[in-house]
């Protein structure tokens, strides 16, 4: 009896021993490429990321990589993204004169197959500041541990040999395709598709802890581009781009607290700022992009109320074109809409307004000569101070005048404009009984 049990015991063990280890097959029917020509920005991220999560779960994804450089903050957002969703992941540096430098060489290493075109090179990826290289110090030896412990550790789960990426970051090495493929940092030289397909073929990689073996059953190969709103926060997100916006930003509400009353200047920089958040990363796309819609809604009701001469429509409309490219701009999301709606229905908003500038530009050709078309004549106001006994501070098309009356005005009685010395700013007025 005993030798019959430890008999079953000894046979479970034998047939279970062999298991340990065996991959399980990846069944890849689709070979998804998603192009990055950039530089690293918190637009890149959004890209990936809306990708990686609408892929179908049979693709490969390949990352076709040609970037200068770009943020360490997003960089290592989308290394987590890599490891946290368990998508086999590839980096091709493509095409020829390419180079995946500086945060493209650290995203590399993340990759569980790296590929290079002939004619490109990898590496150089010592940290540097906005203005130039981190001076030495404290600050410097933090950022190229943090970063070399990470390649370091990269390297160890992708089975490729560290040394060379640590090098890339401390002493700026770089390699050509050549070089790194007889370093071992780098999966093959390719020029298409279809050599990835066949060297990725029957290859085993780790998802979530587990060993997979890579199957092919006819994969399409399919390509992603960016849309509209994320090739627009692609330019809008480099780093100089975001900072002249900030800069703009501060400068106008700095100029509409100045010279208060008009509202343009705080309303554009408002715009401006919420761009720059939007870019820095401070503010999330989707908050970023509500915010910009709200901003041109804003604007084109203020334009209602204040003479601009279209410089609020204008804001208004890109601000609301922008932020409706950026929330949406993916398929992805709980919400989609079509961008033929979108832009459907800013162009009714346009014509309508349009039609109002027209009739509003045809009634006042009629009432005045073409030398008095910007001024004031016959315009309705309110008086917001009286400075003696015959002379005020008035508002007339969100503009504050000087003003002269015959009669004698109280703080927020309507006026009307009679005359208009431009050399002086001075407007004669009278009180306006049509409004009381």
């Amino acid at each position: 009896m005993r030798l019959n049990i430890l008999a079953q015991f000894l046979i479970l063990v034998l047939t279970v021993i062999p298991l340990k280890g065996h991959s399980s097959p990846l069944d890849i029917r689709e070979l998804s490429l998603l192009t990055v020509n950039s530089a690293i920005t918190p637009a890149t991220y959004d890209y990936l990321k809306r990708n990686f999560d609408s892929l179908p779960a049979t693709s490969l994804i390949v990352l076709k990589l040609n970037t200068p450089g770009g943020l360490v903050s997003t960089t290592k957002d989308i290394i987590t993204l890599v490891g946290r969703k368990g998508r086999p992941f590839v980096v091709w540096i493509t095409p020829e004169g390419g180079s995946a430098s500086s945060a493209g060489a650290i995203i590399a290493s993340a990759a569980h197959f790296i590929f290079m075109s002939p004619g490109t090179n990898l590496g150089a990826a010592t940290p540097v500041g906005l203005g130039g290289d981190i001076n030495d110090g404290d600050g410097r030896r933090k950022a190229l541990n943090d970063l070399t412990a990470l390649v370091r550790s990269l390297s160890a789960s992708r089975g490729r040999p560290a040394k060379p990426f640590e090098k890339m970051i401390s002493d700026a090495s770089a390699y050509t395709a050549d070089e790194a493929r007889t370093l071992g940092i780098i999966d093959g030289v390719v020029s298409s598709e279809k050599d990835i397909l066949s060297f990725v073929s029957g290859k085993t990689i780790n998802l979530d802890g587990v060993s997979r073996n890579i199957v092919f059953a006819a994969p399409k190969v399919k390509t992603y581009d960016p849309s509209a709103g994320q090739k627009i926060l692609a330019v809008l997100a480099d780093p100089s781009t975001a900072y002249i916006l900030f800069l703009l930003g501060i400068a106008l509400i700095y100029f509409e607290f100045q010279a208060p009353g008009g509202f343009i200047a705080g309303s554009v920089g408002l715009c401006f700022l919420i761009l720059s958040g939007i870019s820095f990363q401070v503010l999330p796309l989707d908050w970023g992009s509500l915010g910009l819609i709200a901003a041109g809604v804003f604007l084109l009701i203020l334009e209602v109320f204040i003479v601009s001469y279209g410089i609020l429509t204008i804001a208004g409309l890109a601000a609301l074109i922008t932020g409706s490219l950026f929330l949406f701009h993916d398929e992805s999301g709980y919400i989609s809409v079509e961008y033929s709606v979108i832009f459907s229905s800013l162009a009714g908003v346009i014509l309508g307004l349009g039609g109002i500038v027209w009739y509003l530009y045809r009634e006042e050709k009629r009432r005045l000569n073409i030398d008095d078309f910007f001024l004031p004549i016959g315009a309705r106001g309110q008086v917001l101070t009286k400075l003696s006994v015959h002379e005020y501070q008035v508002r007339v098309r969100g503009e504050i005048w000087r003003a002269l009356a015959e009669e004698e005005l109280s703080v927020s009685d309507p006026i009307a404009v009679t005359e208009v010395d431009p050399r002086g700013l001075i407007i004669k007025i009278r009180k306006d009984h049509s409004s009381l």
